[in-house]
């Protein structure tokens, strides 16, 4: 990277809390922080802790609690100024990079925040051409459309439009969390070199412990302070210095806390099941395309397929990981699984099981071509982004929307509150919650409905060690009660502790390649 001094950013946190607008509880409460300028620093600490609100707050995006019935408590400074006066000095990935998807072209898209900042136009485009060899994405023309990258590729942008701000503080919410094993060494180092050539001060929120320890300068873990659903909220700072001296010597207390400590896995409840089911779902010969679901905009030509030639079974209580690199096309197979995608080539066909679950069987067994109420009492997807699928105004409600356009009961819903750690929260609005309590909610929506095959897009995306265990128990029960589960996924602990058979999404216009989940040899 070539390199450009910046002025490196001092934060400050003197009894700092933040409630959101129509919380009853804080999101944090009675933090006490310093960061030096130019330190680099992993922050820890259990799903709800507070996280991303402190990075939201130091990018000074949280909004004003005059105006949004929020409330903030002591004082939060970069270099001695309110975030929000500060606008400028820090740049934020989100957990969510679709949120941060603005223009229509790649370069366009790098180079908005620097443009926004009034960066020389001669100096602009050759930060946006290094940021892009930075994060992996070089070899795309600067006029690619944003619209056809994966998600994983969405966050690389998105952190190439921070990089090319070249801010003083750089804050990192989950960055690598939707990446293959590759991306995530690769956009670590990218963000390593950057900080190290322009001097700036890195704060990065991930669950990823392991890639990022050996790198930063010191771990600070902040608590979860878990007081029922009104209270003072998480406890601040719980343990602070050098990553090997606070993982080594409480190495123990932390991963009680659900922090994820380096080498140690949680173990799930239950027992993945063995021996092959009945036949719910049945894909042969599949090309799958996003564009499909345009395909009228292309007359009689068929989409370029991202994926081709895949044939799957789908068995009861078994389940299935894809995995593959970014841009492979495993999210448009799972939707086009799920119903939600016609395929450009090939079929998916329900079995008679699948059809005869849940009420009146659809006309068809093409599953997209099922009618709404048809497709969610057979097949529930979570999606990616979990705010695709967010309808209501708060959690309770969000968990009763299914059961209730369903005309069905909501003996799940207390259940789902509890197993999922959102209890709490019932009456919060779902787009203020934490990224890893938005993703266990997405899951929830989706369980109240009693569907026969889940598919889930990045599953444990932002949970911690304790939610990612209750999650992953959970799906075993449902395995254990016939339920098929197929998982975008890379994450390879999840599909080993679900005892899942693995199916290798590659590059586009991939050989065929089959996996029948249950069968010997899957």
């Amino acid at each position: 990277m070539t390199s450009t001094e910046v002025r490196p950013a001092r934060v400050t946190a003197r009894g700092w809390g933040w409630r959101h607008g129509g919380r009853g509880r804080a999101a944090v409460a009675g933090l006490d922080l310093d960061i030096e300028p130019g330190e680099k620093v992993l922050l820890l600490g259990p799903s709800g802790a507070g996280k991303s609100t402190l990075l939201h707050a130091l990018a000074g995006v949280l909004g004003s609690s005059e105006d949004d019935d929020a409330d903030e408590t002591g004082a939060l400074l970069v270099d001695g100024r309110s975030p929000r006066e500060a606008r400028g000095r820090a740049g934020l990935v989100q957990q969510d990079p679709e949120t941060q998807v603005i223009l229509g072209r790649v370069g366009d898209d790098v180079a908005f925040g620097a443009e926004n900042l009034a960066v020389a136009p001669a100096e602009i485009w050759g930060r946006v051409r290094q940021a892009l060899d930075d994060v992996g994405l070089g070899s795309l023309p600067l006029d690619h459309p944003t619209h056809a990258l994966s998600g994983g590729q969405k966050q690389r942008l998105a952190l190439a439009g921070v990089l090319a701000m070249r801010p003083g503080l750089v804050l990192l919410d989950e960055p690598t969390a939707n990446l293959d094993p590759a991306g995530v060494l690769e956009v670590r180092d990218a963000v390593i070199r950057a900080v190290a050539a322009t001097g700036a001060t890195l704060l990065v929120v991930e669950h990823r412990v392991e890639v990022w320890k050996d790198v930063v300068d010191r771990v600070v873990v902040l608590g979860s302070g878990r007081q029922g659903s009104t209270g003072a909220g998480p406890s601040g700072v719980v343990a602070s210095g050098p990553p090997s001296a606070v993982l080594d010597a409480r190495g123990d207390s932390l991963a009680a806390q659900g922090v994820w400590v380096p080498g140690r896995v949680p173990a799930l409840k239950g027992t993945a099941p063995r021996g092959a089911g009945e036949t719910l779902l049945d894909a042969r010969h599949l090309a799958v395309s996003r564009a499909a679901a345009m395909r009228r905009g292309f007359g009689s030509k068929a989409p370029a397929p991202v994926l081709s030639d895949v044939s799957l079974t789908l068995e009861s209580g078994r389940a299935l990981s894809v995995t593959g690199p970014n841009g492979a096309g495993k999210s448009t197979l799972a939707l086009t699984l799920a119903g939600l995608l016609a395929p450009v080539r090939g079929a998916v066909v329900g079995s008679q099981a699948l059809l005869a679950a849940g009420g009146s069987v659809p006309r068809h067994p093409e599953p997209h071509r099922w009618r709404a109420k048809e497709l969610i009492t057979r097949i529930g997807t979570v999606f990616q982004e979990p705010e695709h699928q967010f309808v209501t105004g708060t959690v309770l409600d969000e968990l009763r929307f299914g059961p209730r356009q369903l005309g069905r009961g909501e003996d799940r819903v207390d259940e789902l509150l509890q197993r999922l750690r959102l209890e709490n929260l019932v009456d919060a609005n779902p787009y203020t919650l934490s990224g890893g309590e938005k993703r266990r909610l997405s899951v929830a929506t989706v369980l109240a409905a009693h569907p026969r095959l889940l598919i889930l897009d990045e599953p444990t995306f932002g949970q911690d060690a304790n939610t990612w265990a209750e999650l992953g128990s959970l799906l075993l029960e449902l395995l254990a009660d016939g339920v098929a589960v197929l998982s975008v996924t890379h994450d390879a602990d999840f599909t080993r502790a679900l005892g899942a058979s693995e199916f290798a999404a590659g590059s586009p216009a991939t050989a065929e390649r089959s996996v029948t989940v249950g069968k010997e040899g899957a």
